[in-house]
This record gives structure tokens, C-alpha cells and sequence, in this order.
């Protein structure tokens, strides 16, 4: 398959997002000078804007390439839940999966920014799992949105936030098999072990070290393949997808690996890539596409959001034309 076949696959494609969705805030400003207070840069705010982030941006990212895509997460019941809606709405997102809760305020994470410097983030959140009823009628919630999209990859977008108890995720991970459909995982420390036989594994370097707590410089193959060895038989996922930052990515699947350089990019600002890397994966597995080629397209289209400054799903047009340029198809 041609670039341009593989970008209009990616139209056909359902996908469900499940995890924590959360309100991206921005302050846009300028600094001109020092508080007299304390040693820190007085903003001047001339803007403020608000975006969709979290599992949310993960589906962003779905829509930008053109595929279908529902998001089953928890807010709080306030103002910022209701700002979250009517982002869900404009965006052309369904919000039916959105359950609102009156224990737990909706996450909002709001970046301070000057110029294309980010000054500060300020976050708005509480973080310990759903209670027990809050956990059963959040499964159910998310069973039922499963039995009814049918999608063609279930994507788990765990932010640490509460959403993805293990009961969530071992329910719906068996859901998901009864129904057929592929698994995979962008994940977090707290239920790093949790998500067990899923399809696809994407940890990065950070979170497979602090999961099963090793040592592992960047850049050294043989201990990253040994690593990625000790995680799938922990998990007996079927593959793995391990990015790198300025290392690239690896990728491994039974007797077949393959690992990446990161493409030359003047970088930005990295918030945000790790969602477009497992959106970009999930719809790639979504459409059977070899393992080099899923990280292949990861890889570069991680890249590309990394020049943009704050959280933004990926542009087709711009990943396309990269990809013809690097002759990429479905092998890499």
C-alpha cells in the first residue's frame, strides 16, 4: 500500500478511546519583566484558549485522519465538564460516553505560555481510582458504548487519573476479546501490569523503566531488547511498541523487531506526541499493517506534532507528503 492508500484506510476505521480525558487550558502572554515578589516572570495574559486533552486528544487525533472515534471517560459535574461538551461538540466528537460523577472534579491542566516558551503548567485534578460503584457503573458505561460502536480497535489512554481501574480494565479487555476486536495501550505507572494480553504495549522509555524497575540507558539495544523480553512475559502482550524520544522507536512482536531512528525535527514542544503515536498505531493495527510499517508511521507522525508548540493532533496532509517523501508503505 502507497502513503496516500494507507491516509484513506485510516478513514474507514472505527476506534474507541477509553481513559482520562481532561481540559487542556491555555494563558498566552508575554513576559517583559521580573515580579518584584518573588524571583519569577510576570505574564501579561492577551489570550486565553481551551482545548481537548488526555484520551480526548487521542481522539482528536483519530478525527484528524479522517476515522470515527468515541471516547468513554468520567468528568466532574461543573462548569469545566460542561466546557469539555461543548469542545466534544465542536469537534464533531460524540459526548454520550462522557460520565459525569459528583465525587471528582473534571482534570484540567492549564499552560502558561510566552512567545513559543512554556513558563508553567498548573494542574487542576485529583488523581485515587473510582470508588467501587463508581468503578461497576463506569465498566457497564463503557461495555455498553463497546456493544454498540463495534469499533475495529479499542485504545486505552491511561493519564493516572482514576478512570482506568484494574476492574475497568480487565473487563473491558475481555470484552474486547469475546467481541474480536484488537487492544492496545498508551499507559501509566500506577497499572503498568494491569493491562494484560493486549494487542499493542506503547510505554515509553520512562514508563518501561519505572515499571519493571530497571535500569535502562537510552540508546542501549540489547538491554531495551531484554527489557521488552521481561515485559511481555509479564503481560503476554502481543507486541510492543517502546518510543524512544530522540532515539526513535522499537518495536517487537514475536520473532519480529524492528527499531527507528527519530527523524530530524526542530522540536517545540513535546506534549501531546505519545497520544498521536498511539492513535496513529491503533489505526495502523486497525488496517493490519506489518509491524515495521505501525512503527513507522508512529514514529513519524510523533515526530511531526513535536513542532508545533502546545497540544495538537497531527496534520494528514503534512504526514502524507512526509511519508511519500520517505517512500513509506506498509513496509519500512
Amino acid at each position: 500500500m502507497m502513503p496516500r492508500e494507507i491516509i484513506q484506510g485510516f478513514r474507514n476505521v472505527n476506534a474507541m478511546v477509553v481513559g482520562d480525558v481532561m481540559l487542556d487550558a491555555y494563558l498566552w502572554g508575554r513576559v517583559d519583566r521580573i515580579s518584584p515578589e518573588a524571583p519569577v516572570p510576570i505574564v501579561q495574559v492577551t489570550r486565553r484558549s481551551a482545548r481537548l486533552g488526555g484520551a480526548a486528544n487521542v481522539a482528536l487525533n483519530l478525527r484528524a485522519l479522517g476515522a470515527k472515534a468515541i471516547v468513554a471517560s468520567v468528568t466532574g459535574n461543573d462548569k469545566n465538564a460542561d466546557e469539555l461538551q461543548r469542545l466534544f461538540a465542536e469537534e464533531g466528537l460524540p459526548p454520550d460516553g462522557l460520565l459525569r460523577l459528583d465525587t471528582r472534579p473534571t482534570t484540567v491542566k492549564t499552560r502558561v505560555i510566552s512567545g513559543s516558551q512554556h513558563v508553567v503548567r498548573v494542574d487542576e485534578e485529583v488523581e485515587h481510582d473510582l470508588g467501587t460503584g463508581e468503578e461497576t457503573r463506569f465498566l457497564h458505561h463503557c461495555i455498553a458504548l463497546l456493544r454498540k460502536a463495534r469499533p475495529a480497535v479499542l485504545i486505552f489512554e491511561d493519564y493516572d487519573k482514576g478512570a482506568l481501574t484494574p476492574a475497568v480494565i480487565g473487563g473491558l479487555i475481555a470484552e474486547a476479546r469475546r467481541l474480536g476486536i484488537p487492544t492496545t495501550v498508551d499507559p501509566k505507572r500506577r497499572h503498568f501490569f494491569d493491562y494484560r494480553e493486549v494487542d499493542l504495549f506503547k510505554p515509553n522509555l520512562k514508563e518501561l523503566r519505572e515499571g519493571l524497575k530497571v535500569d535502562l540507558p537510552a540508546g542501549d539495544m540489547e538491554l531495551l531488547r531484554g527489557a521488552v523480553h521481561m515485559l511481555e512475559a509479564r503481560l503476554a502482550n502481543h507486541a510492543s511498541l517502546i518510543t524512544l524520544s530522540e532515539h526513535g522507536i522499537y518495536a517487537h512482536r514475536g520473532d519480529e523487531e524492528t527499531a527507528l531512528p527519530a527523524h530530524r525535527r526542530k522540536i517545540a514542544d513535546v506534549s501531546g506526541a505519545g497520544d498521536t503515536v498511539i492513535a496513529v498505531a491503533s489505526l495502523c493495527l486497525a488496517l493490519n499493517l506489518p509491524l515495521a510499517a505501525i512503527a513507522a508511521w508512529a514514529n513519524l507522525a510523533g515526530g511531526l506534532v513535536c513542532e508545533h508548540v502546545g497540544v495538537v493532533p497531527v496534520d494528514p496532509v503534512a504526514l502524507q507528503a512526509e511519508a511519500e517523501r520517505l517512500k513509506l508503505g506498509t513496509s519500512a
